[in-house]
């Protein structure tokens, strides 16, 4: 089967956008996620929120006003370029869109539904079309002119993953010759409230790993990658998918479903256990779901290899956090020839009933380029996801 190849990348999250989030990512200090109010009146939570201006879409149809798709218009000029290339080149037919997203304007429903008990009307902004799923890739085929197939992966956490692996499908099987793929997700008070009501939201910076660990911090963000099968700077070396179907919201404890991920990944891509270098966990910083992580990772790659969860610099992007750790993955492999790892932030106090997973430390390096990135996503209903990136 040909090589999928990552051609361009754009990506935006707390951290910031482009050269100033990569910097952000490595630096000696943890940023990105803050607290904050103002999605929660009158209760203070850390999260990973976009604070740089977004794009107005007030030019744009009223079904395609949300946040979501103010994200995605943060990413259409770093790849526009690329886009309109690689359409000249196969014809818009033939460029694709695979889109992970689960939260598809409930930001503008939410203020909507507020207008409605207030004033007994709709506001004039407000169309219900922006909260259907196939919105922001529809959003998407618009902005970059492309006319092939344009869908949307929505199995939550685990869905920007899934998207890219979506693509290489589309690719290895001859439908399209370019995709488009990568996850959105912003932050409204609906989701806010439905994982408090879990009891899965920390108040205080996320803490992957700890003994002290107690849930997680909520984010938005967005990833865009453009997939071929011409060499670019990152492969899309393997992925495996897998569904546990083991509970509704908690991961199966024996990690069975991951494990089954992470080596069909492996597989996929031909490579033994000794060949990853780094491994970007989901690494929420819930019990359940760290218990079941570390437990997985050592099984798979053993003790040795470094890991780190980011999600205390960008919060869990929900929809968008595998496309925006395989962003993470991209600037660990490209221009790293010192291999600066992605840094774990936390207090430092493991827990001693997790599998010793060896974290990697603020300043680490690996003292060469990464070759292999490893990068897990785990969701709702037992929806498993990994990826293996290659640099080039």
């Amino acid at each position: 089967m040909s090589p999928v190849y990552l051609q361009q990348m754009a990506w935006i999250s707390a951290l910031g956008c482009g050269d100033a989030a990569r910097d952000a990512l490595f630096a000696g200090a943890v940023s990105g996620v803050a607290p904050t109010e103002e999605v929660t009146p009158g209760r203070e939570l850390h999260l990973g929120r976009v604070t740089q201006d977004l794009p107005s879409l007030r030019a744009h149809p009223v079904i395609f006003r949300s946040r979501s798709n103010a994200l995605l218009a943060a990413l259409v000029p770093e790849l526009r370029d690329a886009v309109a290339a690689a359409c000249d080149r196969h014809g818009p037919a033939r460029v694709a869109i695979v889109l992970g997203i689960s939260a598809a304007g409930l930001h503008e429903g939410v203020a909507a539904a507020r207008h409605f008990a207030e004033q007994a009307a709709w506001p004039g902004d407000y169309d219900y079309a922006q909260q259907e799923m196939g919105n922001g890739a529809a959003f998407l085929a618009r902005e970059l002119g492309v006319r092939g197939p344009a869908y949307t992966v929505s199995t939550a956490c685990s869905s920007g993953a899934k998207a890219l692996a979506s693509a290489a499908r589309l690719l290895r099987a001859g439908i399209a010759d370019a995709v488009i793929a990568g996850g959105v997700d912003a932050l409204s008070a609906f989701t806010t409230g439905g994982f408090s009501a879990l009891e899965s939201v920390s108040a205080a910076r996320c803490n992957p790993l700890s003994l002290h660990r107690c849930g997680i911090n909520l984010g938005e963000g967005a990833a865009l990658f453009l997939l071929g099968r011409d060499a670019g700077p990152v492969r899309l070396a393997g992925w495996g998918e897998s569904s546990d179907a083991h509970h509704m919201s908690a991961p199966e404890p024996s990690g069975r479903g991951a494990i089954a991920a992470m080596r069909q990944a492996l597989a996929r891509a031909g490579l033994q256990r000794n060949a990853i270098d780094y491994v970007n966990l989901h690494g929420t910083a819930t019990p359940q779901n760290d218990a079941m992580e570390s437990l997985a990772v050592v099984e798979v790659l053993g003790q040795e290899v470094p890991v780190s969860s980011t999600k205390p610099l960008t919060g869990h992007t929900l929809a968008a956090a595998g496309a925006v750790e395989a962003a993470i993955a991209w600037h660990t492999l490209v221009d790293n020839r010192a291999g600066r790892l992605p840094p774990h932030w936390w207090d430092g106090v493991r827990d001693p009933a997790l599998a010793p997973a060896r974290v990697a430390q603020p300043g680490e390096t690996l003292g060469r380029a990464p070759r292999h990135v490893l990068s897990n996503s785990f969701a709702f209903g037992g929806s498993n996801a990994s990826l293996v990136f290659a640099g080039e």
